[in-house]
């Protein structure tokens, strides 16, 4: 404990009144409970990784003073695997052709009319010519990627490595599942290696996923490839929020901005918009 430092302005008022206490006035340190390095984290942790520590190890992580060798140390490491991550995604995706990324709920089930659904665009993707890109995992990912292997075409599983919920389907072409630490890079192998994007409904992964093909494709950092929402029921909710909230009263966004998105109800409309697409422009998804 450590006695209080007054300023000239506070000094007179505490001890005014505290005249006659005899107390002197203490506050605590607020580093008497404070880890100080990663050595205190790892031994009150018992050596476990970082992603094995539960919430509060990880918030007060966020505020361990680090000296400089330990920030070049995991800071570098953290950039080669990034790197590492980056190199293998760029290699095995490169050679797969055109393809269709689908998004959508890990914890669909197959018995939902959306995991059925999905199956069949998968497979109606394929027989037009297109590989299926999805996170690899089970639900609708699972789906997508069985769909695409009932048609002998490329089923492409990028995996996050999760605590939770995310593990391998069986449907993927085993040349052509990547394993991932790191959501942005995972992000940026779905979309860059994507000639089109189908969301189905799932969560904030989900969403996450969505939204960034928008706001490439709103920013023009990307072509203008078609991005399809299957589920109206489940889809029109959020977009009429986006078109009364952002749009008409904050205008946040450009009237145009709203065409970014189709949505549709069944597996025929869906994969005739990704048609329609390529028709517009002559081009074949077969090259």
């Amino acid at each position: 404990m450590t006695k209080l430092k007054k300023t000239s302005r506070t000094k007179a008022s505490d001890e005014a009144l505290n005249a006659g206490s005899g107390q002197t006035i203490v506050q605590p340190n607020v580093n008497d409970n404070k880890v100080t390095s990663i050595s205190d984290i790892r031994e009150q942790t018992h050596g476990e990784r970082t992603v094995q520590v539960d919430d509060e190890q990880r918030i007060r992580k966020a505020f361990v003073d680090k000296d400089w060798n330990e920030i070049k140390i995991a800071d570098s490491w953290q950039i080669f695997k990034v790197m590492a991550e980056f190199v293998e995604g760029f290699e095995k995706m490169s050679k797969i052709g055109p393809c269709v990324s689908i998004f959508g709920s890990a914890r669909t089930k197959p018995d939902n009319p959306y995991y059925q659904m999905a199956e069949e665009i998968a497979a109606k993707l394929v027989r037009h010519g297109y590989g299926v890109i999805t996170g690899g995992g089970p639900g609708i990912m699972e789906a997508g990627n069985k769909g695409a292997r009932s048609e002998g075409g490329k089923s492409v599983g990028l995996n996050i490595e999760l605590p939770f919920e995310q593990f391998n389907n069986i449907y993927i072409d085993p040349d052509k599942i990547i394993n991932f630490d790191y959501f942005f890079v995972r992000k940026v192998m779905f979309v860059k290696y994507a000639q089109g994007f189908i969301g189905m409904p799932g969560g904030f992964g989900t969403l996450d996923e969505l939204f960034e093909a928008i706001t490439l494709i709103q920013t023009k950092k990307i072509g203008r490839f078609p991005i399809v929402l299957v589920g109206t029921k489940y889809w029109q909710g959020m977009f009429d929020w986006i078109q009364k909230a952002m749009l008409e009263d904050e205008h946040n966004i450009s009237p145009e901005d709203m065409d970014l998105v189709q949505l549709v109800d069944d597996a025929a409309s869906a994969v005739k918009i990704i048609d329609d697409f390529y028709s517009k422009y002559l081009l074949s998804p077969n090259f």
